[in-house]
C-alpha cells in the first residue's frame, strides 16, 4: 500500500506542484481504497463462510449448529478481514503523515474489540437458545445469567475501548474503578439485586416461565411469560401485561399455584350461612319426607334405627328430646351434602374432603364445603362451584332450613303492609 501511495503522491505532485496538497490528496484516495478493499474482502469472506457453514449445518443432525447459523455467529467473523487489511495498510504514508499510522492502528483495535463483543454476544444468545431446547430448561431458566454475562461483556468491552481512545492500559482503568465502586453499585443496583434473586429463584425452584403466580402488591395474577435479569413479565388473566422487578419475587409475598396444578385438584372452600332459628329436631313428618330422596334414604333409616335402639336401651321415651338422642334437620343436611358431593363426578374423592360447621356469628351458622375439583381450568372450576351452590340453595327448604340474609327494602315494605292491614 505504501508503493501505491508513493505513486499517487508523484502523480498529484506533477499536477498541483505542491507537496502538501499532493500528500493530502494521496492520503484521501488511499483511505477510500482501504475502505473499499476492506468492504470487498468482508463481503467475499462472509459469502464464503456462509456457504461453507450452511453445507456443514445441513449435513449434521445436531441442533446447536443450526442455532449458531440462525444467529449469524459465523457472519460476524467476516469482519476480521477489514481489521487485518487496516492493520496491514496502517503505515502507508510513512513519515509524510506521522500520526496516520497510529490513528489507523487505533481504528483497527477498536474495530477488533467491537467484532469480539459482537461474536461473544451472539454466542451467549445462541447458548441460551440451545439451552432452551432441553426439557429441564423450563424448570431452571438461565436468561438472567445470560443477561448478566452480556452486561459484563459490554462493561469489559467498554473499558478496552476507552483504553484505546485515551491510550492508557486497561489495567489502570480497572484499578481506578475501585474508587467508583459506590457509584457503580448505585448504577447497577437493579442488575445486582436481580442477579441474586435469579439465583434464589433457580436454586429453590420458586417460579419458572409458565407458572401461575399471584402478587397482590403489583396487581399481578396470571402466567409468567418471561424471567430476565431485572424484570419478570406476567400476563394477567385479563390479557394485560404486568412487569415486576425480579427481586420482588423473593423480597415480597408471592403465591405460586403450580402445586395446585401438579396435585390434580383445585380447592373449593366456600360456606353458606344457615339461619339458626330454622335448626330443629327432625320430626316424623320430616323424616318421612327425606326418605323419598335416594341419596339420603339409607342414612336416615340407619341413623333412626341406631337412635331408637339407644333410647330403648336407656329406657327413654321418644318424646324426651332433651335426655335422648334425636336427629336434627341440619345434621341430616350435612350428611346429604357429603353424599351429594361424593357422588359428584367432578369432585375429587382422594383429596381432602370436609363438610363442617364454623363458628356461629350474628349472620347465622356457616356450613363450609372444603373439597377439591378435578378440573383445574378456571372457567370450569367456577362453573362447578356455581352448580354446587345453586343446588344447595334450591334444596335447603326440603330440610326445613333457610339461608340467613339481612332484611331488604322489600322485606320492610311487606312488614309495613302487614301492619297496616292488621290496623
Amino acid at each position: 500500500m505504501s508503493t501505491y501511495y508513493s505513486w499517487l503522491k508523484n502523480l498529484f505532485l506533477d499536477v498541483v506542484h505542491n507537496e502538501q496538497m499532493a500528500v493530502l490528496f494521496s492520503a484521501i484516495v488511499v483511505l477510500f481504497s482501504i475502505a473499499a478493499i476492506s468492504g470487498i474482502f468482508h463481503l467475499i469472506l462472509r459469502s464464503a463462510l456462509r456457504g461453507v457453514f450452511s453445507r456443514i449445518v445441513k449435513r449434521t443432525r445436531f441442533e446447536w449448529d443450526d442455532i449458531l447459523f440462525k444467529n449469524r455467529v459465523f457472519n460476524v467473523l467476516a469482519h476480521i478481514a477489514p481489521v487485518l487489511i487496516i492493520r496491514w495498510a496502517a503505515n502507508f504514508a510513512g513519515n509524510d503523515i506521522g500520526w496516520m499510522a497510529g490513528a489507523l492502528l487505533g481504528i483497527a483495535k477498536i474495530y477488533l474489540i467491537i467484532v469480539l463483543i459482537a461474536v461473544f454476544n451472539r454466542l451467549l444468545s445462541s447458548s441460551l437458545d440451545i439451552y432452551q431446547t432441553y426439557p429441564f430448561s423450563k424448570a431452571r431458566p438461565i436468561k438472567g445469567y445470560i443477561q448478566l454475562m452480556k452486561l459484563l461483556l459490554y462493561f469489559i468491552g467498554g473499558i478496552f475501548l476507552v483504553s484505546v481512545l485515551i491510550s492508557k492500559s486497561p489495567g489502570r482503568l480497572f484499578t481506578g474503578l475501585g474508587a467508583m465502586a459506590a457509584v457503580l453499585l448505585f448504577v447497577f443496583k437493579d442488575a445486582i439485586l436481580g442477579f441474586i434473586a435469579s439465583i434464589q429463584l433457580a436454586a429453590n425452584k420458586m417460579v419458572k416461565p409458565g407458572d401461575w403466580i399471584s402478587l397482590p402488591s403489583y396487581n399481578a395474577d396470571g402466567t409468567v411469560e418471561d424471567i430476565s435479569l431485572t424484570s419478570v413479565k406476567v400476563q394477567n388473566w385479563d390479557k394485560t401485561i404486568t412487569t415486576i422487578p425480579t427481586y420482588a419475587l423473593v423480597s415480597g409475598s408471592m403465591t405460586n399455584w403450580i402445586g395446585m396444578e401438579e396435585s390434580g385438584g383445585r380447592r373449593i372452600k366456600r360456606s353458606i350461612n344457615i339461619d339458626m332459628t330454622t335448626v330443629r329436631f327432625a320430626d316424623t313428618e320430616l323424616l318421612e319426607h327425606l326418605r323419598e330422596f335416594s341419596l339420603i334414604r339409607e342414612y336416615v333409616e340407619r341413623k333412626e334405627k341406631e337412635i331408637k335402639e339407644y333410647n330403648q336401651a336407656k329406657q327413654l321415651d321418644d318424646r324426651d328430646y332433651v335426655s335422648g338422642r334425636k336427629q336434627t334437620n341440619l345434621g341430616i343436611f350435612r350428611k346429604y351434602l357429603e353424599a351429594y358431593l361424593h357422588n359428584h363426578p367432578m369432585v375429587h374423592d382422594e383429596m381432602t374432603f370436609l363438610i363442617r360447621h364454623l363458628q356461629p356469628t350474628e349472620k347465622g351458622i356457616p356450613v363450609e364445603i372444603y373439597v377439591f375439583s378435578k378440573d383445574q381450568r378456571w372457567a370450569n372450576y367456577e362453573e362447578l362451584q356455581a352448580d354446587i351452590f345453586d343446588h344447595i340453595l334450591a334444596v335447603l327448604p326440603e330440610f326445613g332450613l333457610r339461608v340467613f340474609q339481612n332484611p331488604s327494602g322489600e322485606d320492610f315494605r311487606n312488614l309495613k303492609q302487614v301492619n297496616n292491614n292488621e290496623a
